[in-house]
């Protein structure tokens, strides 16, 4: 018998809906929403039926017979860290999502909407490895500062994913491998990926490791503290500074590369300079990650939208091609992602696990 699953991914502006049959699409659409839309709401999770009536209607214009689904899935929000994993989504998931207990981000409606629309038509709903996946070796977790650990928030759902993939490319089970992998997206992640665990990677949400087109990433620390003192800036603002309106973005006025590089053969010498550093942090972070593993890395995999840029993936290679081979996954395809873990668990591969 065929499984059928549903695939809910909401963003800041855009909801992604999915349907799969065995790990093969039905359909696969994503829906923008304007600002006037959103602006009728006062949080993300506000939106909750908004986005629920979307994914409904995805379901019936594509003439699909809802009775027919065998679970659904959905894009993991702001949790208390976890393994690694396909999770049940349980009353205290929502729970925690709906307070916004560990952070307000609209990917918290995904398992919200999956779970409403679940519990309607009888069938267990599913996320699969949220942002706040932490496997890091307690080494790893030291910082300088007793009162502040090093936390795990990175891109785990693409990173995870193309990790498995770069195993069947090397031959090896995930499991076995010891990979670097890096999303390049608006924000950047390098993660050291040692037998199946994310034993160290940056925070890529909250300034950590390189800049990136959005965000700050590391800055020097008593000169950050001396802004902070100044009374000049308010919380918010550093927020943003952080978080949504750092890195390129802050230097140029602009977070698309394609801008970018554009500027930069029109002769602007800082758009050159920014684009450059950029890929220079992301090889300075891969070869840190590289002696974590003590020099013994099957491949570096670079994934993510930026891994389109040709030019900015040789920058990097140039600097780190001594350390492993590279392997290239452009983009990040989420839906398969979050179909094939949820998959894995009504093949009986893996457990879901427990909140």
């Amino acid at each position: 018998m065929p499984f059928h699953i549903l695939v809910i991914n909401p963003g800041s502006t855009s909801t992604k809906v999915a349907l799969f049959k065995d790990g093969l699409p039905i359909f696969d659409k994503e829906i923008m929403h304007t600002t006037n839309e959103l602006s009728m709401f006062e949080s993300p999770i506000a939106q909750q039926d908004f986005r629920e009536s979307i994914v409904l209607h995805c379901l019936r214009e594509n003439q699909y017979d809802i009775g027919n689904i065998s679970c659904i899935v959905a894009r993991g929000g702001a949790l208390r860290p976890v393994p690694s994993g396909t999770y049940l989504i349980n009353e205290q998931m929502v729970q925690d999502l709906t307070n916004c207990t560990y952070g307000v981000h609209a990917s918290n409606l995904g398992a919200l909407l999956a779970y409403k629309i679940a519990q309607r038509i009888g069938v267990a709903s599913f996320i699969v490895d949220p942002i706040t996946v932490s496997e890091m070796d307690e080494v790893a977790t030291i910082s300088g500062m007793p009162e502040l650990k090093r936390e795990s928030i990175f891109h785990a759902l693409n990173q995870k994913a193309v990790g498995r993939l770069a195993s069947i490319a090397l031959g090896k089970k995930y499991e076995k491998a010891r990979l670097i992998v890096v999303h390049l997206g608006g924000g950047i992640s390098v993660g050291v990926h040692k037998k199946g665990r994310v034993v160290d990677v940056n925070n890529a949400l909250n300034g950590d490791g390189p800049i990136s087109p959005t965000r700050s990433g590391s800055v020097p620390e008593w000169s950050l503290v001396k802004m902070a003192l100044s009374g000049k800036y308010a919380e918010s603002d550093f927020k943003e500074r952080i978080m949504t309106n750092g890195g390129v973005s802050a230097y140029l006025g602009t977070s698309d590369l394609r801008e970018v590089k554009q500027m930069a053969s029109n002769g602007d010498h800082d758009a050159k300079l920014v684009y450059e550093a950029m890929a220079y942090q992301v090889a300075k972070e891969i070869g840190a990650c590289a002696s974590v593993l003590e020099g013994k890395v099957d491949a570096i995999v670079l994934t993510g939208g930026l891994a389109r840029d040709t030019d900015f993936i040789n920058l990097i290679m140039r600097r780190t091609n001594f350390i492993a081979k590279f392997l290239v996954y452009p983009g990040s395809d989420e839906m398969r992602a979050l179909t094939m873990g949820a998959l894995r668990v009504l093949t009986g591969d893996e457990k879901a696990k427990e909140y």
